[in-house]
Protein backbone atom coordinates (compact mmCIF):
# COMPACT_ATOMS: atom_id res chain seq x y z
CA UNK A 1 0.00 0.00 0.00
CA UNK A 2 1.50 3.30 -1.05
CA UNK A 3 1.15 6.76 0.40
CA UNK A 4 1.45 8.36 -3.02
CA UNK A 5 -1.24 10.86 -3.90
CA UNK A 6 -3.80 10.68 -6.70
CA UNK A 7 -1.40 11.88 -9.40
CA UNK A 8 1.38 9.54 -8.24
CA UNK A 9 3.23 12.27 -6.33
CA UNK A 10 4.06 12.32 -2.67
CA UNK A 11 1.69 14.25 -0.45
CA UNK A 12 2.89 17.81 0.04
CA UNK A 13 5.22 18.53 2.93
CA UNK A 14 5.00 21.87 4.66
CA UNK A 15 7.78 24.02 3.15
CA UNK A 16 8.81 25.20 6.60
CA UNK A 17 9.85 21.60 7.30
CA UNK A 18 12.14 21.44 4.27
CA UNK A 19 15.84 22.00 4.89
CA UNK A 20 16.91 25.56 4.08
CA UNK A 21 19.25 24.36 1.32
CA UNK A 22 16.27 22.79 -0.43
CA UNK A 23 13.73 25.50 0.33
CA UNK A 24 16.07 28.21 -1.00
CA UNK A 25 17.59 26.05 -3.72
CA UNK A 26 17.00 25.86 -7.43
CA UNK A 27 14.69 23.50 -9.34
CA UNK A 28 17.40 20.84 -9.54
CA UNK A 29 17.77 20.83 -5.74
CA UNK A 30 14.00 20.57 -5.29
CA UNK A 31 13.84 17.69 -7.80
CA UNK A 32 16.67 15.84 -6.02
CA UNK A 33 14.83 16.30 -2.72
CA UNK A 34 11.57 14.97 -4.18
CA UNK A 35 13.39 11.88 -5.47
CA UNK A 36 15.02 11.37 -2.08
CA UNK A 37 11.64 11.79 -0.35
CA UNK A 38 10.25 9.07 -2.63
CA UNK A 39 12.97 6.70 -1.46
CA UNK A 40 12.46 7.69 2.18
CA UNK A 41 8.71 7.12 1.83
CA UNK A 42 9.28 3.57 0.57
CA UNK A 43 11.79 2.89 3.36
CA UNK A 44 9.39 4.16 6.03
CA UNK A 45 6.59 2.05 4.51
CA UNK A 46 8.75 -1.06 4.77
CA UNK A 47 9.74 -0.28 8.36
CA UNK A 48 6.17 0.38 9.48
CA UNK A 49 4.99 -2.79 7.73
CA UNK A 50 7.58 -4.79 9.66
CA UNK A 51 6.40 -3.10 12.86
CA UNK A 52 2.78 -4.03 12.13
CA UNK A 53 3.83 -7.59 11.32
CA UNK A 54 5.38 -7.96 14.77
CA UNK A 55 2.06 -6.91 16.30
CA UNK A 56 0.03 -9.46 14.35
CA UNK A 57 2.34 -12.43 13.87
CA UNK A 58 2.24 -15.24 16.41
CA UNK A 59 5.20 -14.96 18.76
CA UNK A 60 6.41 -11.94 16.77
CA UNK A 61 7.95 -10.27 19.76
CA UNK A 62 10.54 -12.97 20.60
CA UNK A 63 9.95 -12.35 24.32
CA UNK A 64 10.33 -15.97 25.29
CA UNK A 65 10.99 -16.28 28.99
CA UNK A 66 11.88 -19.95 28.75
CA UNK A 67 8.71 -21.03 30.55
CA UNK A 68 7.38 -22.79 27.47
CA UNK A 69 4.17 -20.78 27.62
CA UNK A 70 3.03 -20.19 24.05
CA UNK A 71 -0.27 -18.44 24.70
CA UNK A 72 0.74 -15.58 22.36
CA UNK A 73 1.28 -18.04 19.50
CA UNK A 74 -2.32 -19.24 19.63
CA UNK A 75 -3.78 -15.74 19.84
CA UNK A 76 -2.27 -14.46 16.57
CA UNK A 77 0.11 -11.94 18.13
CA UNK A 78 -0.25 -9.07 20.56
CA UNK A 79 -3.60 -7.88 19.17
CA UNK A 80 -5.10 -11.31 18.55
CA UNK A 81 -6.41 -12.76 15.31
CA UNK A 82 -9.97 -11.47 15.17
CA UNK A 83 -10.99 -10.30 11.63
CA UNK A 84 -11.85 -6.76 12.71
CA UNK A 85 -8.48 -6.44 14.42
CA UNK A 86 -6.76 -7.66 11.25
CA UNK A 87 -8.52 -4.98 9.22
CA UNK A 88 -7.50 -2.32 11.73
CA UNK A 89 -3.90 -3.52 11.88
CA UNK A 90 -3.61 -3.42 8.07
CA UNK A 91 -4.18 0.36 8.25
CA UNK A 92 -1.39 1.00 10.76
CA UNK A 93 1.58 1.05 8.32
CA UNK A 94 -0.07 3.55 5.98
CA UNK A 95 -1.19 5.83 8.79
CA UNK A 96 2.24 5.79 10.42
CA UNK A 97 4.01 6.40 7.12
CA UNK A 98 1.75 9.31 6.20
CA UNK A 99 2.19 10.85 9.62
CA UNK A 100 5.98 10.53 9.59
CA UNK A 101 6.33 11.83 6.04
CA UNK A 102 3.94 14.76 6.51
CA UNK A 103 6.04 15.77 9.52
CA UNK A 104 9.14 16.04 7.35
CA UNK A 105 10.25 12.42 7.28
CA UNK A 106 13.07 10.88 9.29
CA UNK A 107 15.89 12.99 7.85
CA UNK A 108 17.32 10.64 5.27
CA UNK A 109 15.93 12.59 2.30
CA UNK A 110 18.15 15.62 2.87
CA UNK A 111 21.28 13.46 2.94
CA UNK A 112 20.19 11.57 -0.17
CA UNK A 113 19.36 14.82 -1.99
CA UNK A 114 22.86 16.13 -1.23
CA UNK A 115 24.29 12.89 -2.64
CA UNK A 116 22.19 13.33 -5.79
CA UNK A 117 23.04 17.04 -6.12
CA UNK A 118 26.23 17.97 -4.23
CA UNK A 119 25.64 21.66 -5.02
CA UNK A 120 22.69 21.84 -2.60
CA UNK A 121 23.34 24.48 0.03
CA UNK A 122 26.38 25.99 -1.68
CA UNK A 123 26.55 29.72 -2.30
CA UNK A 124 25.91 30.42 -5.96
Amino acid sequence: MSTLGINGALPPIDQSLEPAGIRNGNAQAKQAYQEALGFEDILVQQLTQQLADTVTSPGGGDSSDGSGDSSDASSGGILGSDPSTSAFVSLIPTALTQSIMSGGGIGIAEQLARAIDPAIGEKR
